[in-house]
């Protein structure tokens, strides 16, 4: 039986393959570990694959591209019961393994390393980009920790143990370099226990080609990343602050108000009911995708909205969109009553939008809810 898989995911490393190889085998021989030690090669054409087999590694050919491709197709092919994951460019020590695998016995579903200063870690001399280090890294560490509850301090860390069994339940979907950043926001939207660890990072040791990493490219793509897991920041924050601001300013356009030399109009009015219209579309996004992303298994189950699907239904937004269009068309009928009662002629617009704005806001919020709720019925349909 096999109790530790060490896997290296492995793209052109011929210059520091050997390095690593040699520190991983030599782990698990120094400390009696029943391990094996898999190089999981995306697509090497300099020689890398040979020299992973001339040490004694077992070679798992992945032939989709991608950091996560390569990590999923050496995952799948581990035997042994816990995994730890670290590059082969010789930035990572695997003279360090033990305290994952110390973690790891003692029950943790996942042990992150840390590199940063922050959580114990030491990054050597010219190991770590000056921008990477004080502000990508920590920033999106903290953001982890803020957004998905991830008690990490360096979510970027590519060195990390995780049991094997646990990883498979996952269901991880990202082949790029996102792959760390999800097992990280999915273990802990879905309650795994994470432990973290110090490590040292030390200097890329490669010289015949850059290393993988673009910085500002890499960081969009894990800032769209979390958003796109973030229902929350994505959607519903934004649009619960353009509604309240539509509120505001309603409460001081409706009856005209005055600061100062400052005249709050049917201008302002108009203003805020783009607000209020736009942050309501925005909140509706926000559910819909949340229930999209539960049904597909992209995000755990969340309580909230099964308590919401028991309690509102599709007739009870049918109902509600029908009152904000009722009401609407109330206010538009009292506006075109106005008009008849001058003859179809000019209207003082300073009054008579006071009530067309809000009627066509209703309006629209009114269909706006009706066609929300048919596609939230529609989505749904698998939970019924």
């Amino acid at each position: 039986m096999i109790e530790l898989s060490i896997v290296l995911p492995c793209l052109n490393e011929a210059e520091t393959l050997g390095t690593c190889l040699s520190k991983a085998l030599a782990v698990l021989r120094d400390h009696d570990i029943r391990g094996e030690v898999i190089v999981a090669d995306n697509g090497s054409s300099d020689g890398s694959r040979d020299i992973a087999t001339a040490m004694g590694a077992r070679v798992v050919v992945v032939n989709a591209p991608g950091y996560g491709s390569a990590l999923m197709g050496g995952i799948a092919a581990a035997r042994g019961q816990f995994v730890v994951m670290g590059d082969a460019d010789d930035s990572y020590d695997f003279h360090e393994v033990p305290k994952f695998l110390t973690k790891l016995r003692e029950g943790y579903d996942i042990v992150q390393g840390c590199r940063l200063p922050s959580g114990g870690g030491t990054v050597s001399r010219g190991a770590m980009p000056f921008l990477h280090r004080v502000l990508g890294n920590p920033l999106f560490s903290a953001m982890a920790r803020a957004w998905f509850n991830a008690p990490i301090h360096d979510v970027y860390c590519g060195m990390r143990g995780f049991r094997r069994e646990y990883y498979l339940g996952l269901g991880q979907r990202c082949t790029g370099m996102e792959f760390a950043n999800e097992m990280i926001i999915k273990a802990s939207l879905t309650g795994g226990t994470i432990a973290e660890v110090p490590i040292t990072l030390h200097a890329d040791g490669r010289r015949a080609h850059a290393p993988h990493l673009r910085t500002f490219r890499d960081g969009w793509r894990t800032l769209r990343f979390y958003l796109l897991y973030s229902p929350r920041w994505l959607f519903l924050m934004p649009g619960l602050a353009l509604i309240a601001l539509g509120i505001v300013g309603y409460g001081i356009a409706l009856p005209g108000l005055r600061v100062g030399r400052i005249h709050f109009d049917v201008d302002t009015l108009l203003f805020s009911s783009l607000a209020i219209i736009c942050g309501f579309q925005s909140v509706v996004f926000a559910v819909c995708t949340k229930v999209f992303a539960i049904a597909e298994g992209l995000l755990p189950m969340d309580r909230r909205i099964e308590r919401a699907f028991e309690v509102v239904r599709l007739e009870t937004g049918l109902a509600a969109g029908a009152a904000a269009m009722a009401l609407g068309f109330a206010l538009l009928g009292w506006a075109i009553n106005l008009w008849r009662v001058h003859a179809f002629g000019d209207l003082d617009y300073s009054s008579t939008m006071r009530w067309v704005i809000p009627g066509v806001t209703l309006t629209a919020l009114g269909f706006q809810t009706i066609l929300s709720s048919y596609f939230l019925g529609v989505l749904g349909l698998r939970r019924t």
